[in-house]
């Protein structure tokens, strides 16, 4: 049994005005096939497909050349056509040329954009099924925040995504995919599925699954899986700062061959989903800059420390509104984690930048309107640290921390940084008991560190008064490939219960 597998993933954010290039897919580790491909990410998506596809006798797994993610993350544009094509051609002659293949896994996010592709993911799909033939099994898995519609599932059997967020289930579902492809080659699983789509679209940072109603609409579906056997559902949140024609939220069901279950599944689901859109979008407070800075001094005067503000709406880690508050307002003994800024960076490594050297320098802003206007900080280099996590873009790269003010620090990263763990600062060098506040950029996935943990006393959420990229106003973006006004609460959104 011989089972290709191939990634190719972004979560592309279409208003930022500057494209992910073929450029950016490359550096050291990336592109990656054969083995190295398949020791990639060991917790995650990658590492749970190989680890259950390598428990069936006689399974051999090739590893197909594919690009990792880019070293933008997810703080990039439109993927070009030129980048898109390079590594999908380059996967289909590979393809062809170590055929034949029993199945195909392919590890997708769902919600890459490219320009002059509508439907990225289906149309991987689709270019893979004409080269392995109508008798291989495709499999695949998904982050919740893809954009899917039917189109996937007209070329691949079946697709596993992740029900979490922040996403605890990677591994989980990477098995699912392994155990059900290797089934669906044998014979014992024959996928039967229904889509259906919501008219429903939401900002990210309120699909927050550790409280009610996101998690009531995660138990549901865990709920079924456990009532039927070989039944698999798929709750797609949807991105909405993909600008693509299938954005929104979308529920994907599989069985094994029974298609009127899945559909009675997915009715019953986008029924629930429907009844309680009020509270799905309504259920999590972001707080205007200004006011979210000033609750952080009161919860430090009130000793409910630590306290993390969190910028929900900085896309691209340029953005220095939330700098700009923290210093307006005078905050003490906090950290800011991080601000991108990659010719401050640059520039102290050109100067031989030593700790206890003079800062003074703009760091942040100019990247797009939602960035703001760049910070003069004036300071001491306090140390220049790689930073080694992977879940921070930028990752691997150097980063450089600057004391200001009373207590102040602020960490300067080359590219979007996504703070997730409260370990990825103390790494840089920091301690946790200097510091009453950290800022950080995320929407949700700092409440695995932040949150779950107990870390944090305090946690607020924040934006800036202006609707920029990023913001819960999605109706403010410039919206041209989705009529946003088709979906709820922007519009006339029609949906008829089951």
């Amino acid at each position: 049994m011989r089972i290709a597998v191939l990634q190719f993933s972004h979560e592309t954010v279409t208003f930022l005005p500057y494209d992910t290039q073929l450029e950016d897919f490359i550096y050291q580790g990336s592109p990656v096939g054969g083995e190295a491909l398949l020791a990639t990410d060991p917790k995650g998506y990658m590492g749970g497909f190989v680890q259950v596809a390598r428990e069936f006798d006689g399974v051999e797994l090739v590893g197909i050349e594919s690009p990792l993610w880019p070293k933008t993350g997810s703080g990039s544009g439109w993927v070009t056509q030129q980048a898109y094509e390079h590594f999908l051609g380059r996967m289909i002659t590979e393809l062809r040329a170590k055929g034949p293949f029993d199945g195909v896994y392919l590890c997708l996010h769902g919600a890459m954009a490219v320009r002059g592709v509508p439907r990225p993911e289906a149309d991987i799909a689709r270019r893979v099924r004409a080269e392995v033939g109508p008798k291989a099994v495709i499999a695949a898995t998904f982050d919740p925040h893809g954009n899917e519609d039917e189109e996937f599932l007209r070329h691949a059997d079946m697709g596993f995504a992740v029900k979490y967020y922040p996403h605890y289930d990677m591994h989980l579902q990477g098995q699912r995919a392994a155990r059900n492809l290797v089934r669906g080659i044998r014979g014992q699983f024959k996928p039967a599925h229904v889509t259906l789509k919501l008219p429903i679209i939401s900002p990210t940072g309120v699909q927050w699954t550790g409280a009610s109603p996101w998690s009531d609409l995660i138990q549901r579906a865990l709920t079924w899986e456990a009532r039927e056997p070989d039944l698999f559902v798929n709750v797609f949140f949807g991105f909405p700062w993909a600008d693509v024609p299938d954005a929104g939220m979308t529920f994907q069901v599989i069985s094994n061959g029974d298609r009127a279950l899945a559909e009675k599944v997915a009715k019953d689901m986008a029924d629930f989903a429907w009844r309680k859109r009020e509270e799905l979008l309504y259920s999590t407070k972001v707080h205007h800059m200004g006011p979210g800075v000033t609750m952080a001094r009161e919860a430090v005067a009130a000793r409910h420390t630590p306290v993390v503000l969190c910028d929900h709406s900085d896309r691209s880690g340029y953005a220095t509104w939330l700098l700009r508050e923290i210093i307006e307002q005078g905050l003490t003994r906090t950290l800011i984690a991080t601000i991108a800024s990659p010719e401050a960076v640059q520039a102290a490594i050109d100067g031989d930048a030593q700790p206890g050297d003079p800062f003074d320098m703009e760091i942040g802003g100019k990247a797009d309107p939602s960035a703001g206007e760049p910070v003069r900080i004036t300071g001491t280099i306090l140390r220049i640290s790689t930073a080694s996590t992977p879940r921070a873009m930028g990752g691997g790269q150097q980063w450089l921390l600057v004391g200001f003010g009373d207590g102040n620090v602020v960490v300067i990263s080359p590219f979007l940084a996504q703070i997730i763990e409260p370990a990825e600062l103390w790494a840089l060098g920091l301690s946790p008991e200097d510091f009453d506040v950290i800022a950080i950029k995320s929407r949700v996935h700092f409440r695995r560190g932040f949150d779950d943990s107990g870390f944090a006393r305090t946690i607020l959420l924040v934006e800036p008064d202006e609707p920029f990229l990023g913001t819960v106003r999605l109706d403010a973006l410039p919206y041209e490939n989705l009529d946003i006004h088709g979906f709820y609460p922007y519009g006339a959104a029609d949906f008829e219960p089951g």
